[in-house]
């Protein structure tokens, strides 16, 4: 019984650490986005159009499926963000249903001017780590995220 015990309190230590260190990203995410001007939401709809668009622009659909929000908000959201012109959005040329929504030039010097700031802030976060080590946690947390949502898909339709 006590192997069951220890695993319940590593298993409960380990999730008590991810709920702590979600708590200090947003916390980082809502002072980056304050720097801007925007909302903690739209910093984050900038950073996964940042991530996601590979030159051709991103749909508003893939940074809802990024940051697992509704696509409506993104849709409100990306109006906002155009509107103060961090984003521009544009009619898919593959398909005119859709838009292109990408950096603005604007947005793009923002951001790099937090780079020094964000870099500090990265080197702080994970001092001590290697990059061999942070390879190894980010594949860890990947199939933890990908069997977390497994598990809760498991739970939501009584499964578990």
């Amino acid at each position: 019984m006590q192997v069951k015990e220890q695993l319940d309190r590593a298993v409960s230590d380990f999730i008590w650490n991810i709920v702590e260190v979600h708590s200090q990203l947003e916390e980082i995410h809502k002072t980056w986005a304050q720097l801007l001007g925007i909302t903690e939401p739209q910093w984050l709809i900038l950073m996964a159009v940042d991530e996601l668009d590979e030159g051709r622009g991103v749909s508003g659909i893939a940074v809802a499926n990024k940051l697992r929000i509704h696509p409506a908000f993104v849709t409100n959201q990306t109006k906002k963000l155009e509107a103060m012109e961090f984003l521009s959005r544009v009619t898919s040329p593959d398909d005119a249903r859709y838009l292109r929504i990408s950096l603005t030039q604007k947005a793009q010097a923002e951001i790099r001017k937090l780079s020094i700031k964000r870099q500090s802030l990265n080197a702080t976060m994970l001092e001590g780590l290697d990059e061999e080590s942070l390879h190894y946690v980010n594949k860890r947390l990947i199939l933890i995220a990908k069997n977390s949502r497994l598990a809760s898909q498991k739970l939501s339709i009584g499964i578990l």
